[in-house]
């Protein structure tokens, strides 16, 4: 499902080249529910973007199924990501002129395909957020927000779900319940990748992997 080969990602400063990510080489099956542990800075937010589409790798290569995705064009890139890859953010990334059933919507209309109103509706009822639906962002709890952009990731019926320390805002509750929807998109044949500290995401782990200073330090 998802192959990375001899990725390094290198910011060149005044005081010398800093590396985000360093020679990493990784392979995500199909259907796997993967966590990326480590201390802050050490890489995993830069690799989530990469798998994602999102940041260009400075060497290397990242395949998600038979698609090379950084040789694409850059608008191929990103309806390909757009069509294949939910994205989910620590900090909800929710546009706040929009009602979170225009919200959802707006990932179908990203992707090129037909955006149905009745089928966003019926998937934020699915999260619980049926009597929400008419509600802008300001007006929704965090733990709602975070379950509006579960939706709006999930809205394509993407291959991946990328979640990045998705429960790091959230009460135990709602950071269980955030999880709880991961692991039914896991369930149900999805691929998961969840950058996380906390140890919550790890229960329903089939791979733990461990980054330091930008490269893997081992597997669980």
């Amino acid at each position: 499902m998802v192959v990375l080969e001899n990725i390094s990602k290198c910011y060149r400063t005044r005081r010398g080249d800093v590396y985000a990510l360093r020679d990493v080489n990784l392979r995500i099956e199909k259907g796997e529910f993967i966590v990326l542990s480590g201390p802050s800075g050490s890489g995993k937010t830069t690799l989530l973007m990469t798998i994602a589409a999102m940041l260009r790798p400075s060497s290397g290569r990242v395949c998600i199924g038979e698609s090379d995705i950084y040789a694409m064009a850059i608008s191929e890139r990103a309806r390909f990501r757009a069509g294949n890859i939910g994205f989910v953010f620590q900090m909800f990334h929710l546009v706040p002129y929009l009602n979170i059933v225009e919200n959802v919507l707006l990932a179908g209309r990203l992707s090129g395909r037909n955006a149905s109103k009745a089928a966003a509706e019926d998937l934020l009822r699915q999260l619980g957020l049926g009597e929400r639906t008419g509600h802008k962002p300001a007006e929704l709890s965090a733990g709602e927000k975070q379950r509006a952009a579960i939706a709006r990731a999930l809205f394509n019926r993407p291959q991946i779900i990328l979640a990045d320390e998705p429960t790091g805002n959230l009460d135990p509750d709602n950071a269980s319940a955030v999880l709880g929807h991961l692991a039914e998109f896991h369930g149900n044949g999805g691929t998961v990748i969840v950058a996380t500290h906390g140890p919550g995401a790890q229960e329903f782990a089939s791979h733990t992997i461990r980054l330091r200073d930008g490269a893997i330090e081992g597997t669980e």
